[in-house]
C-alpha cells in the first residue's frame, strides 16, 4: 500500500477549518481520485510534537493507493480543482510525502 501524506505546517498565524477539510475537501479528493485507485482517506489533527513542543503540523491528510504512481496520475487531472479548494480551509501551503507502508 502506498500513502500520500498531505501535511499542513503549524506555523505562526495558521488558520485551519477541520470541519470543512473533513466534510468537504476530503469528499472532493475522493470524488476526483477514486477513479485512479484511491482506496481510503484519513485525517490527523496535530496535538503535540512531544515533550511540550507544539505539533509540527496542524493537520495531516492521508490518501491510500495500491500503486505508487496512482496519485501522480490522478493529480495530473484533479490537481487544479483540489489546489483551488485549499484556500477554503487554510492559509498555509501543504507539504506532501509519498511513502510505502512496510507493515
Amino acid at each position: 500500500m502506498f500513502k500520500v501524506s498531505v501535511m499542513y505546517p503549524n506555523q505562526d498565524g495558521v488558520k485551519f477549518d477541520f470541519d470543512y477539510y473533513r466534510n468537504t475537501h476530503m469528499k472532493l479528493v475522493e470524488k476526483h481520485l477514486k477513479p485512479f485507485g484511491l482506496k481510503r482517506t484519513a485525517v490527523d489533527k496535530g496535538v503535540s510534537g512531544g515533550g511540550g513542543a507544539k505539533a509540527p503540523y496542524v493537520c495531516v491528510g492521508h490518501l491510500y493507493f495500491e500503486r505508487a504512481d496512482a496519485y501522480d496520475e490522478g493529480i495530473k487531472t484533479a490537481g487544479p480543482a483540489l489546489r483551488a479548494d485549499i484556500a477554503n480551509f487554510t492559509n498555509v501551503t501543504p507539504v506532501r510525502l509519498i511513502s510505502e507502508e512496510l507493515g
